[in-house]
């Protein structure tokens, strides 16, 4: 990862969802910006000091899930530098995700940092003057309705929303299909050289990944459809009729398919009788 005056520290948290952990970036020459701290690990937040110098001027947080922003506030007191992001968890939610949240479905898979409160909230589009250079602040909403991505010289930061070794997680209703297609387009015609994801290696590519991510959702709505036009299902149990993957992974694979099948059911190509929740049965319409 050949970018000047960046520095990526590795957070000691591998998962099925995390891959080799999250990765924390210090970017500057001077004074740092730290992006997504991380988890709140002492060892690892004391690294992230360690490759800042000591001096911290901002610290940005894509989205409150706890293997991105539960350090933010120990590294905001070790550095006395403010925690800036979009907002809280359930700040950015779609009309449809906040009723669906309403009914009292709740996110799943990534651990919400149900706590998390920014020291300064970050609207679309806003410009930071940082020691850095400029930052411009992208609302990116889709694995999660807070998410945020950050455009920096040539690169941007895309947090969850684009990773190279796998697909995001899309769990309602933190999570919104809709808004992820809207999105990665959004991405698309920002024209970054480079994306550095939160998890996994950078992305050098974005047009080709980002067509990549379009077609295999696109192809997991296909089986979606073709597996209803079979029988009715519920997510869970179209989640074991699609997808061939252990046990562990199963929760997620089912958040997945209810993303889809509640942006279906939008656009009127699925029914179900109820107001939709996690156990809704879904018919092709």
């Amino acid at each position: 990862m050949a970018v000047k005056d960046l520095v990526r520290v590795l957070a000691p948290n591998p998962s099925p969802l995390t891959g080799p952990g999250t990765n924390t970036f210090v970017i500057g020459a001077a004074e740092r910006v730290v992006i997504d701290p991380g988890p709140d690990h002492p060892g690892h937040l004391a690294a992230v000091m360690e490759a800042a110098g000591g001096r911290v001027s901002h610290i940005l947080v894509t989205h409150p899930h706890l293997d991105h922003s539960a350090g933010a506030r120990r590294l905001s007191q070790m550095s006395g530098a403010p925690v800036l992001a979009f907002g809280g968890v359930e700040d950015g939610r779609s009309p449809v995700m906040r009723r669906l949240a309403g009914t009292g479905l709740v996110g799943g898979g990534d651990g919400l940092d149900a706590g998390f409160d920014p020291d300064q909230r970050l609207a679309d589009g806003a410009l930071l003057t940082t020691p850095a250079g400029n930052i411009e602040a992208l609302h990116t909403p889709g694995h999660s309705g807070a998410h945020l991505s950050f455009a920096w010289r040539d690169v941007v930061f895309t947090g969850d929303l684009v990773m190279g070794w796998s697909t995001t997680l899309i769990s309602p209703p933190d999570g919104d299909l809709t808004d992820y297609f809207r999105s990665l387009a959004r991405l698309e015609h920002h024209g970054a050289a480079m994306f550095l994801p939160a998890h996994g290696e950078p992305v050098p590519d974005p047009a080709r990944r980002i067509a990549e991510l379009t077609t295999h959702r696109r192809q997991r709505t296909a089986q979606i459809l073709a597996a209803l036009t079979e029988a009715p299902g519920d997510a869970d149990s179209l989640a074991r009729r699609i997808y061939d993957l252990p046990p562990s992974l199963h929760p997620a694979a089912s958040r997945n398919v209810l993303a889809h099948l509640i942006a279906l059911h939008a656009l009127g190509a699925v029914e179900t009788e109820r107001e939709i929740t996690a156990r809704s049965f879904f018919s092709s319409a």
